[in-house]
Protein backbone atom coordinates (compact mmCIF):
# COMPACT_ATOMS: atom_id res chain seq x y z
CA UNK A 1 0.00 0.00 0.00
CA UNK A 2 2.91 2.20 0.99
CA UNK A 3 4.08 1.96 -2.90
CA UNK A 4 1.72 2.37 -4.25
CA UNK A 5 1.02 5.55 -2.57
CA UNK A 6 4.20 6.71 -3.53
CA UNK A 7 3.64 5.86 -7.02
CA UNK A 8 0.50 8.02 -7.18
CA UNK A 9 2.12 11.00 -5.55
CA UNK A 10 4.66 10.70 -8.20
CA UNK A 11 2.43 10.82 -10.82
CA UNK A 12 0.66 13.42 -9.55
CA UNK A 13 3.71 15.70 -8.83
CA UNK A 14 4.57 14.73 -12.98
CA UNK A 15 1.39 15.81 -13.96
CA UNK A 16 0.66 18.55 -11.34
CA UNK A 17 0.03 20.83 -14.16
CA UNK A 18 -3.28 18.89 -15.41
CA UNK A 19 -4.63 18.91 -11.76
CA UNK A 20 -5.65 22.62 -11.77
CA UNK A 21 -7.49 22.29 -14.82
CA UNK A 22 -9.15 19.01 -13.75
CA UNK A 23 -10.55 20.97 -10.37
CA UNK A 24 -11.48 23.88 -12.94
CA UNK A 25 -13.73 21.39 -14.86
CA UNK A 26 -14.98 20.12 -11.93
CA UNK A 27 -16.21 23.43 -10.11
CA UNK A 28 -17.83 24.33 -13.44
CA UNK A 29 -19.44 20.79 -14.04
CA UNK A 30 -20.75 21.23 -9.97
CA UNK A 31 -21.58 25.10 -10.56
CA UNK A 32 -23.12 25.14 -13.72
CA UNK A 33 -23.27 29.02 -15.27
CA UNK A 34 -25.97 30.89 -17.26
CA UNK A 35 -23.57 32.51 -19.69
CA UNK A 36 -21.16 29.85 -21.12
CA UNK A 37 -17.29 29.98 -20.55
CA UNK A 38 -15.12 29.36 -22.92
CA UNK A 39 -13.78 25.44 -22.33
CA UNK A 40 -10.33 25.70 -21.65
CA UNK A 41 -8.85 23.52 -24.09
CA UNK A 42 -10.80 26.44 -26.63
CA UNK A 43 -8.85 28.85 -24.74
CA UNK A 44 -5.72 27.66 -24.19
CA UNK A 45 -2.69 29.98 -23.25
CA UNK A 46 -1.24 32.44 -25.04
CA UNK A 47 0.88 31.53 -27.55
CA UNK A 48 3.96 33.01 -27.69
CA UNK A 49 5.78 31.55 -30.51
CA UNK A 50 6.80 33.51 -33.55
CA UNK A 51 4.09 32.89 -36.60
CA UNK A 52 5.05 29.87 -38.53
CA UNK A 53 5.60 30.13 -42.34
CA UNK A 54 1.80 30.19 -43.02
CA UNK A 55 -0.13 32.87 -45.20
CA UNK A 56 -2.25 34.71 -42.70
CA UNK A 57 -5.25 34.09 -44.96
CA UNK A 58 -8.18 31.80 -44.19
CA UNK A 59 -8.53 28.23 -44.48
CA UNK A 60 -11.73 26.24 -46.01
CA UNK A 61 -10.78 23.20 -43.82
CA UNK A 62 -9.77 23.53 -39.51
CA UNK A 63 -7.86 20.45 -38.19
CA UNK A 64 -9.13 19.95 -34.37
CA UNK A 65 -8.39 17.63 -31.95
CA UNK A 66 -11.52 15.85 -30.21
CA UNK A 67 -10.55 14.91 -26.63
CA UNK A 68 -13.08 12.39 -25.78
CA UNK A 69 -12.76 10.64 -29.43
CA UNK A 70 -8.89 10.91 -29.28
CA UNK A 71 -8.01 11.63 -32.39
CA UNK A 72 -7.87 14.71 -34.94
CA UNK A 73 -11.20 15.73 -37.28
CA UNK A 74 -11.10 18.30 -39.59
CA UNK A 75 -14.13 20.39 -39.65
CA UNK A 76 -15.19 22.72 -42.65
CA UNK A 77 -15.01 26.37 -41.60
CA UNK A 78 -18.55 26.88 -41.94
CA UNK A 79 -19.04 23.62 -39.51
CA UNK A 80 -16.32 24.86 -36.65
CA UNK A 81 -17.26 28.93 -36.91
CA UNK A 82 -21.14 27.37 -36.18
CA UNK A 83 -20.31 25.14 -33.48
CA UNK A 84 -17.65 27.31 -31.60
CA UNK A 85 -20.51 29.76 -31.61
CA UNK A 86 -22.91 26.97 -30.71
CA UNK A 87 -21.01 26.34 -27.69
CA UNK A 88 -20.10 29.99 -26.78
CA UNK A 89 -23.53 31.48 -26.34
CA UNK A 90 -26.70 30.95 -25.87
CA UNK A 91 -28.89 30.62 -29.19
CA UNK A 92 -30.90 32.75 -27.93
CA UNK A 93 -28.67 35.86 -27.51
CA UNK A 94 -28.76 39.08 -29.97
CA UNK A 95 -27.90 38.39 -33.22
CA UNK A 96 -25.05 41.06 -32.94
CA UNK A 97 -23.57 38.97 -30.39
CA UNK A 98 -23.73 35.87 -31.98
CA UNK A 99 -21.83 37.34 -34.68
CA UNK A 100 -19.32 39.15 -33.15
CA UNK A 101 -18.54 35.52 -31.37
CA UNK A 102 -18.40 33.78 -34.80
CA UNK A 103 -15.37 36.61 -35.99
CA UNK A 104 -13.88 35.97 -32.44
CA UNK A 105 -13.69 32.04 -32.74
CA UNK A 106 -12.62 32.36 -36.32
CA UNK A 107 -9.76 34.41 -36.24
CA UNK A 108 -8.82 32.90 -33.02
CA UNK A 109 -8.57 29.53 -34.36
CA UNK A 110 -6.39 30.94 -37.08
CA UNK A 111 -4.28 32.14 -35.01
CA UNK A 112 -3.82 29.04 -33.14
CA UNK A 113 -3.12 27.73 -36.44
CA UNK A 114 0.07 30.30 -37.37
CA UNK A 115 1.31 30.10 -33.77
CA UNK A 116 0.65 27.08 -31.42
CA UNK A 117 -0.75 24.25 -33.42
CA UNK A 118 -0.14 20.87 -31.63
CA UNK A 119 2.10 18.06 -32.12
CA UNK A 120 -1.13 16.23 -33.54
CA UNK A 121 -1.76 19.02 -36.54
CA UNK A 122 -4.45 20.27 -34.70
CA UNK A 123 -5.10 23.71 -34.29
CA UNK A 124 -7.17 23.16 -31.24
CA UNK A 125 -8.52 20.91 -28.69
CA UNK A 126 -12.21 20.79 -28.41
CA UNK A 127 -14.59 18.08 -26.84
CA UNK A 128 -18.04 17.99 -27.92
CA UNK A 129 -18.85 15.29 -26.25
CA UNK A 130 -18.80 17.76 -22.92
CA UNK A 131 -19.90 20.57 -24.97
CA UNK A 132 -16.83 22.60 -24.89
CA UNK A 133 -15.05 24.16 -27.53
CA UNK A 134 -16.90 23.32 -30.63
CA UNK A 135 -20.40 21.50 -31.28
CA UNK A 136 -20.69 18.82 -33.89
CA UNK A 137 -24.05 18.46 -35.69
CA UNK A 138 -24.74 15.34 -33.72
CA UNK A 139 -24.22 17.21 -30.68
CA UNK A 140 -26.33 20.20 -31.51
CA UNK A 141 -29.17 17.64 -32.32
CA UNK A 142 -29.00 16.34 -28.84
CA UNK A 143 -28.28 19.66 -27.37
CA UNK A 144 -31.41 21.63 -29.43
CA UNK A 145 -33.74 18.41 -29.26
CA UNK A 146 -36.77 19.57 -30.96
CA UNK A 147 -35.94 22.95 -31.59
CA UNK A 148 -32.77 21.62 -33.49
CA UNK A 149 -34.31 22.53 -36.90
CA UNK A 150 -35.31 26.13 -35.76
CA UNK A 151 -32.16 27.24 -33.68
CA UNK A 152 -29.84 25.49 -36.33
CA UNK A 153 -31.75 28.04 -38.98
CA UNK A 154 -31.19 30.93 -36.83
CA UNK A 155 -27.59 30.53 -35.67
CA UNK A 156 -26.28 29.65 -39.72
CA UNK A 157 -28.00 32.32 -41.24
CA UNK A 158 -25.91 34.50 -38.50
CA UNK A 159 -22.63 32.81 -39.13
CA UNK A 160 -22.95 33.07 -43.00
CA UNK A 161 -23.25 36.82 -42.46
CA UNK A 162 -19.92 37.01 -41.13
CA UNK A 163 -18.06 34.05 -42.26
CA UNK A 164 -15.68 36.00 -43.84
CA UNK A 165 -14.72 38.26 -41.98
CA UNK A 166 -11.81 38.17 -39.47
CA UNK A 167 -10.11 40.46 -36.67
CA UNK A 168 -6.57 41.30 -38.30
CA UNK A 169 -3.73 42.95 -36.08
CA UNK A 170 -0.69 43.73 -37.97
CA UNK A 171 -1.49 42.32 -41.41
CA UNK A 172 -2.27 38.86 -39.61
CA UNK A 173 -5.12 37.28 -37.12
CA UNK A 174 -5.08 38.68 -33.84
CA UNK A 175 -5.15 36.56 -30.80
CA UNK A 176 -9.03 37.05 -30.06
CA UNK A 177 -9.37 35.56 -27.10
CA UNK A 178 -12.77 35.60 -25.13
CA UNK A 179 -14.29 34.93 -22.37
CA UNK A 180 -18.01 34.73 -19.92
CA UNK A 181 -18.16 37.62 -17.73
CA UNK A 182 -15.01 40.34 -16.32
CA UNK A 183 -15.21 41.88 -13.03
CA UNK A 184 -16.26 45.58 -14.68
CA UNK A 185 -13.30 45.74 -16.83
CA UNK A 186 -11.18 43.03 -18.80
CA UNK A 187 -7.67 42.60 -17.96
CA UNK A 188 -4.42 42.90 -19.71
CA UNK A 189 -2.59 39.87 -21.58
CA UNK A 190 0.53 40.09 -19.88
CA UNK A 191 -1.28 39.54 -16.40
CA UNK A 192 -2.69 36.41 -17.53
CA UNK A 193 -0.34 34.92 -19.89
CA UNK A 194 2.50 36.75 -19.62
CA UNK A 195 2.86 38.26 -22.99
CA UNK A 196 1.29 42.00 -23.77
CA UNK A 197 -0.17 42.35 -27.00
CA UNK A 198 -1.34 45.94 -27.63
CA UNK A 199 -5.02 45.19 -28.31
CA UNK A 200 -6.06 42.70 -25.48
CA UNK A 201 -5.60 45.54 -22.53
CA UNK A 202 -7.95 46.71 -20.30
CA UNK A 203 -11.46 48.22 -21.35
CA UNK A 204 -14.64 49.10 -19.58
CA UNK A 205 -17.06 46.14 -19.52
CA UNK A 206 -19.37 47.75 -16.21
CA UNK A 207 -22.92 46.04 -18.26
CA UNK A 208 -21.26 42.79 -16.64
CA UNK A 209 -21.76 44.06 -12.91
CA UNK A 210 -25.56 43.15 -13.97
CA UNK A 211 -24.52 39.93 -15.19
CA UNK A 212 -26.38 36.18 -13.95
CA UNK A 213 -23.96 34.96 -11.18
CA UNK A 214 -21.87 37.74 -11.65
CA UNK A 215 -20.85 37.28 -7.89
CA UNK A 216 -20.25 33.71 -6.40
CA UNK A 217 -18.71 32.62 -3.08
CA UNK A 218 -16.84 29.05 -3.02
CA UNK A 219 -16.25 27.72 0.50
CA UNK A 220 -13.39 24.84 0.63
CA UNK A 221 -12.32 23.28 3.66
CA UNK A 222 -8.64 23.72 4.96
CA UNK A 223 -7.89 19.88 4.05
CA UNK A 224 -8.99 21.05 0.43
CA UNK A 225 -7.38 24.35 0.34
CA UNK A 226 -4.39 22.71 1.63
CA UNK A 227 -4.39 19.64 -1.08
CA UNK A 228 -5.21 22.34 -4.03
CA UNK A 229 -1.41 24.40 -2.61
CA UNK A 230 0.19 20.62 -3.00
CA UNK A 231 -0.67 21.26 -6.77
CA UNK A 232 1.77 24.58 -6.64
CA UNK A 233 4.59 22.82 -5.39
CA UNK A 234 3.70 24.79 -1.46
CA UNK A 235 3.94 22.86 1.92
CA UNK A 236 0.92 24.15 4.46
CA UNK A 237 0.39 23.37 8.02
CA UNK A 238 -3.15 22.32 8.67
CA UNK A 239 -2.35 23.34 12.48
CA UNK A 240 -2.75 27.44 11.35
CA UNK A 241 -4.85 27.58 7.86
CA UNK A 242 -5.53 31.39 9.40
CA UNK A 243 -2.00 32.15 8.54
CA UNK A 244 -1.43 31.03 4.98
CA UNK A 245 -2.87 34.15 3.12
CA UNK A 246 -1.08 37.36 3.67
CA UNK A 247 -0.95 40.29 1.34
CA UNK A 248 -2.36 40.28 -2.07
CA UNK A 249 -1.13 42.83 -5.06
CA UNK A 250 -3.81 43.89 -7.69
CA UNK A 251 -3.85 44.24 -11.54
CA UNK A 252 -5.09 47.51 -12.60
CA UNK A 253 -7.92 46.11 -13.66
CA UNK A 254 -8.63 44.86 -9.86
CA UNK A 255 -7.49 41.08 -10.41
CA UNK A 256 -5.41 39.19 -8.28
CA UNK A 257 -1.79 39.65 -9.53
CA UNK A 258 -0.14 37.59 -6.88
CA UNK A 259 -1.20 36.76 -3.51
CA UNK A 260 1.26 35.37 -0.60
CA UNK A 261 0.43 31.76 0.22
CA UNK A 262 2.78 30.61 3.18
CA UNK A 263 5.50 32.85 2.89
CA UNK A 264 5.70 32.00 -0.53
CA UNK A 265 4.38 34.50 -4.00
CA UNK A 266 1.51 33.07 -5.85
CA UNK A 267 0.10 34.49 -8.99
CA UNK A 268 -3.62 34.98 -8.87
CA UNK A 269 -3.82 33.20 -12.06
CA UNK A 270 -2.28 29.94 -10.52
CA UNK A 271 -4.31 30.14 -7.60
CA UNK A 272 -7.45 30.40 -9.61
CA UNK A 273 -6.60 27.18 -11.19
CA UNK A 274 -5.51 25.57 -8.49
CA UNK A 275 -8.68 26.12 -6.51
CA UNK A 276 -11.21 26.30 -9.47
CA UNK A 277 -12.32 29.66 -8.91
CA UNK A 278 -14.16 31.02 -11.50
CA UNK A 279 -12.08 34.60 -11.49
CA UNK A 280 -8.76 35.86 -10.50
CA UNK A 281 -10.77 38.88 -8.91
CA UNK A 282 -11.20 37.60 -5.40
CA UNK A 283 -11.08 37.70 -2.09
CA UNK A 284 -10.64 35.20 0.27
CA UNK A 285 -11.73 34.77 4.07
CA UNK A 286 -10.46 32.24 6.94
CA UNK A 287 -14.05 31.37 9.49
CA UNK A 288 -14.10 28.04 11.71
CA UNK A 289 -11.98 25.45 9.16
CA UNK A 290 -13.28 26.75 5.95
CA UNK A 291 -12.20 28.84 3.44
CA UNK A 292 -14.51 31.66 1.13
CA UNK A 293 -13.49 32.76 -1.78
CA UNK A 294 -15.71 35.47 -2.97
CA UNK A 295 -15.25 35.91 -7.02
CA UNK A 296 -16.60 38.89 -9.32
CA UNK A 297 -16.70 37.71 -13.03
CA UNK A 298 -16.49 34.24 -14.87
CA UNK A 299 -13.40 33.13 -17.11
CA UNK A 300 -9.86 34.67 -17.52
CA UNK A 301 -10.97 38.35 -17.95
CA UNK A 302 -9.17 39.07 -21.47
CA UNK A 303 -10.44 40.04 -24.91
CA UNK A 304 -13.61 39.93 -25.37
CA UNK A 305 -16.19 39.64 -22.48
CA UNK A 306 -19.28 37.43 -23.96
CA UNK A 307 -21.66 39.14 -21.49
CA UNK A 308 -20.09 42.24 -22.10
CA UNK A 309 -20.49 41.69 -26.70
CA UNK A 310 -24.73 40.61 -25.00
CA UNK A 311 -25.23 43.93 -23.46
CA UNK A 312 -23.83 46.22 -26.45
CA UNK A 313 -25.90 44.18 -28.29
CA UNK A 314 -28.91 45.14 -26.72
CA UNK A 315 -27.79 48.71 -26.79
CA UNK A 316 -27.94 48.38 -30.54
CA UNK A 317 -24.36 47.94 -31.18
CA UNK A 318 -22.90 46.22 -34.34
CA UNK A 319 -20.93 43.10 -34.32
CA UNK A 320 -18.31 45.52 -35.88
CA UNK A 321 -18.81 47.88 -32.38
CA UNK A 322 -18.39 45.07 -30.07
CA UNK A 323 -15.36 43.63 -31.77
CA UNK A 324 -13.51 47.22 -31.85
CA UNK A 325 -14.50 47.76 -28.53
CA UNK A 326 -12.97 45.02 -26.80
CA UNK A 327 -9.89 44.75 -29.55
CA UNK A 328 -8.84 48.24 -29.82
CA UNK A 329 -6.50 48.39 -32.90
CA UNK A 330 -7.55 45.82 -34.86
CA UNK A 331 -8.87 46.33 -38.49
CA UNK A 332 -12.16 44.19 -39.70
CA UNK A 333 -11.49 42.71 -43.23
CA UNK A 334 -13.80 40.48 -45.60
CA UNK A 335 -11.46 38.18 -47.31
CA UNK A 336 -12.12 37.98 -50.90
CA UNK A 337 -13.75 41.03 -51.43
Amino acid sequence: MKKLFLLIFAVLLVLGSALPLAAYRVTRAVLGHTAPLPAASSVPELPTSQPKDLPSADAETFPVEDQSAGKVVQLSRREYVLGAVAAEMPVSWPDEALKAQAVAAHTYALYCRDHAALQSGAWLTVDPARRQGCLTEPVLRSYWGTAYEQNYARLSALVDEVLNDLLFYDNAPACTSYFAISNGRTEASENVWGTALPYLIPVDSGTDLSADNYQYTAVFSAAQVQQAFSGLGITADLAAPESWFGPAEQTASGYTKSLTVCGQTVSGTALRQALGLRSTCFTVQYQSGNFSFTTRGYGHGVGLSQWGAKAMAEQDADYADILAHYYPGTQLHRMGS
